[in-house]
């Protein structure tokens, strides 16, 4: 696969990743343990948006690997 294609499916993982992520944390924003809480609102929001990182920095290595090199052309 070419660096070209893997940055093309990566972007797209990386779009759902997000999409996904901002549901979820939204979601569990709204439960009533936590919105009756302004502490732990706090650490959920700074867990929950540095916490999408982890995931995608795999992709991105994934990504940004270079081409194999053909002998036969260089």
């Amino acid at each position: 696969m070419t660096i070209r294609t893997r940055k093309f499916f990566g972007t797209i993982f990386l779009l759902i990743l997000v999409v996904v992520w901002s549901l979820l944390g939204m979601t569990v924003a709204q439960t009533p343990w936590l919105a009756n809480n302004g502490w732990l609102q706090a650490a959920f929001y700074v867990i929950a948006g540095l916490g999408w990182v982890l995931p995608a920095m795999p992709i991105i290595s994934w990504m940004s690997k270079a081409d194999p090199v053909d002998p036969e052309v260089g």
